[in-house]
């Protein structure tokens, strides 16, 4: 709590003296920062508050902000459709003569994008933040002359929609072909100088200050029994803006600090003794790490650029993060950018609970609900169960489809994120009332569905492994008996339900028939070239390269395949794994620094890091196999997929800290590359706080701060002690565990 508390006394000093265009220090971990202006799209830096987006280019003549909401969507509940890009906010100013010194920075820690610069003896200044309590993106110029500032606001939408002016007020309203109205209203505030209504915009005529407030929404209502439908968002968007209006610039800015450092200010990570300061911009640590320097910062950047992006892009009440967050400026993104279940959507919630943002992991428990109950009313054949509900592998907001490949492990996989909710929280009542009715419910398809084979064994009849079939053809979406993915995920959710019946002491005849038949479930094979077989016959081809390693879910993210409890299944693992090779696409080698990590190889892991914090060319705007970091950071592939860098942070996490087979394990895959460093605020299962630090490779201490009172055993290397946590109260041991 102290590193929460300093974080809120330091950013409320910072609004004390008014200066709306400084903020904290930058350092090598918390901040990006660039000497020019971002040119494209993949150079632009994002804002979000969970349920708007905003992509801020920096411009110097011209400031452009290029938005999102993240309800607008062609789809229906029938159809997935696509998500889209809302519009656009450009600020053009009369420009004075050269610049110098200019800089545009995203603060992680307060989730600020600024920008300064010099011309004609001027310093200008630009503040944007994107406000959750206050639902507004503000953006705030200021000259360090009075009345310097003048320009015209202007509007646009991605649809065509008309953009109304009225005093200093622009509005675009309109409805998309699924009948969704939507609506942003833009309002400009000024300090000195004057504001009139143009056929261009607003224009503004020598102001000392200008405050531009956007917001944005639509007639979406997250409910399935409403079909989804709302009212018009006209009137909640004017509200929300006159709000905003009624405030100032620095009291707004205050509020968005306060909520949003709340939740990044959990968690710490410094990796090495230092490395490129804040003198070097982010693009030139970049360019030098892809030549092969080290930058330990520079990767504890990355993985607090995924805590970043999760808090602006999944908060209670809203949507979950997309294939994209929020952030989207194409009509038609790839794969829709919307929920791919058979690795993607699970994927952006891996980093949510051991990197201390529970509160974001919500969003997605309210989707799945609303999934099921759309797909359980579903007339198309395919879906119909006798009991519990399965999915189609893509769906969008409303449970809308796109019609390729049924998944039937997606909803047990998404079943897991509300265990796992429990098991970092702890909450009975959550437990009671919405992760064990929906493990219930999904337990009992598999008990339906399941078949015996001839040797007794219970296998899933119809099996694909996404996404290739054995013959690594792209199209071969065929069906095949007891595939390895299949079975690990109906594993690991008879394991889920038994332990959550067990820890409500209910439906014990049933719990029982679920334990025997998990212990009569196929399980982890190992084939003739000592690989885990990906299929329940030997198939697998040593050459195949694929991107998705799905027969390694029972590694991670499940808990079947343990090195020190199923050694030979672990050493079939990394046999598989060594395999399938590094180069792929972002989001794919994400999750091979997870499975090294769980297979504790440190090393491995950290050559995975390196390639996804590794720039890529941006010219290169297809499918990418080469996972690695655009200029803003952005996971590569195809062109941006969030979960990269969602799947990078839960990554570095697993490398640090792993509480998955019944132990606090401290440090279980420190590569030598990270020889000294400390974290702060990570979770534990079980509710345990924990602190690291180490130096020269080995732990020098590590604290530990329980949310229940308990026996729970922690383990630093071979060495593993009980040791007894009182709820609240902080335990520091030394690398003896004492």
């Amino acid at each position: 709590m102290r590193n929460v508390t300093g974080l809120f006394m330091l950013s409320y000093l910072i609004q004390a003296t008014g200066l709306m265009g400084q903020t904290l220090p930058a350092t090598g971990s918390t901040s990006l920062w660039y000497a020019k202006p971002a040119d494209k799209w993949l150079e632009a830096l994002p804002l979000g508050n969970g349920r708007m987006g905003g992509m801020v280019f920096g411009g110097v003549r011209t400031e452009h902000i290029q938005f999102n909401e993240q309800s607008l969507v062609t789809g229906t509940t029938q159809k997935v459709g696509n998500y889209q890009p809302f519009g656009d906010v450009f600020v053009d100013l009369d420009s004075a003569g050269p610049v110098r010194n200019y800089r545009r920075e995203l603060d992680l820690q307060h989730a600020v994008h600024s920008v300064r610069y010099e011309s004609g003896g001027v310093t200008y200044t630009r503040t944007a933040f994107a406000s959750f309590p206050d639902q507004v993106q503000v953006l705030y110029l200021t000259a360090s002359q009075p009345g310097r500032l003048t320009g015209v606001v202007r509007l646009t939408d991605a649809h065509g929609a008309p953009v109304r002016i009225d005093g200093n007020r622009l509005t675009a309203t309109g409805t998309l072909d699924n009948g969704m109205a939507f609506e942003s209203q833009v309002r400009v505030l000024v300090s000195g100088g004057s504001v009139s209504a143009t056929p261009e915009g607003i224009r503004v005529v020598k102001a000392s200050a200008i405050t531009v407030l956007l917001t944005a929404g639509t007639s979406f209502d997250n409910h399935a029994e409403t079909n989804f439908s709302g009212p018009h968002p006209h009137d909640r968007v004017t509200s929300a803006l006159d709000k905003a209006a009624g405030m100032t610039a620095e009291q707004l800015k205050a509020r968005h600090i306060a909520d949003y450092a709340s939740l990044f200010g959990r968690v710490s990570l410094r990796l090495g003794q230092g490395g490129p300061s804040a003198v070097q911009s982010t693009a030139e640590r970049m360019a030098a790490y892809g030549t092969g320097k080290a930058d330990p910062a520079l990767e504890a950047l990355l993985f607090q650029y995924g805590r970043y992006l999760l808090i602006s892009s999944s908060r209670p009440g809203g949507l979950p993060a997309n294939l994209q967050g929020l952030w989207n400026n194409e009509s038609k993104p790839a794969w829709y950018s919307q929920y791919t279940t058979n690795i993607n959507v699970e994927m952006n919630y891996w980093l949510a609970e051991p990197t201390n943002l529970s509160e974001c992991h919500r969003p997605l428990f309210d989707w799945v609900n609303n999934l099921a109950a759309v797909q359980k009313r579903s007339a198309d054949p395919a879906l119909k169960t006798r009991k519990g509900w399965i999915i189609y592998s893509t769906n969008n907001t409303m449970g809308g489809t796109s019609a390729w490949h049924i998944h039937r492990p997606g909803s047990a996989w998404l079943s897991q994120h509300f265990w796992e909710h429990y098991c970092f929280g702890g909450d009975k009542t959550f437990l009671k009332n919405q992760a064990y009715p929906l493990l219930k419910e999904v337990t009992e398809y598999w008990v339906d569905h399941l078949v015996e084979a001839p040797d007794g064994k219970l296998i899933t009849p119809d099996g694909w492994s996404p996404e290739h079939g054995p013959g690594k053809n792209e199209k071969d979406t065929g069906e095949y008996p007891g595939v390895s993915y299949d079975q690990q995920i109906v594993y690991d959710l008879f394991t889920n339900y038994i332990d959550a019946s067990r820890g409500l002491g209910v439906d014990e005849p049933f719990r029982k028939k679920i334990d025997d038949m998990r212990s009569r479930l196929l399980g982890p094979q190992i084939g003739k070239w000592g690989q885990l077989q990906e299929w329940m016959q030997d198939l697998d081809d040593p050459q195949d390269h694929h991107r998705h390693v799905s027969h390694m879910f029972a590694v991670y993210p499940g808990r079947q395949i343990v090195p020190a409890v199923t050694p030979a299944w672990a050493k079939a693992a990394l046999v598989s794994l060594e395999a399938r090779g590094d180069k792929s696409v972002g989001w794919s080698s994400a999750w091979k620094i997870n499975l090294y990590a769980r297979l504790r190889e440190a090393s491995r892991a950290h050559e995975l890091v390196r390639r996804l914090v590794t720039p890529r060319d941006l010219t290169k705007t297809g499918y990418v196999e080469d996972g690695g970091s655009y200029p803003n950071m952005f996971g590569v592939g195809p062109p941006f997929q969030i979960d990269s860098n969602f799947g990078y942070t839960a990554g570095v996490t697993e490398m640090l800290l792993q509480s998955h087979a019944g132990e606090i394990d401290l440090l279980p895959a420190l590569p030598a590359a990270w020889g000294e460093g400390e974290v702060t605020g990570l979770r534990a299962r079980g509710g345990v706080t924990v602190a690291l630090r180490w130096k020269n490779g080995a732990l020098t201490s590590t604290t530990l701060t329980a949310g229940r009172t308990g026996l729970y055993a922690v383990r630093y290397g071979a060495r593993v002690k009980q040791i007894r946590l009182v709820a609240g109260r902080a335990v520091t041991l030394n690398r003896l565990l004492l």
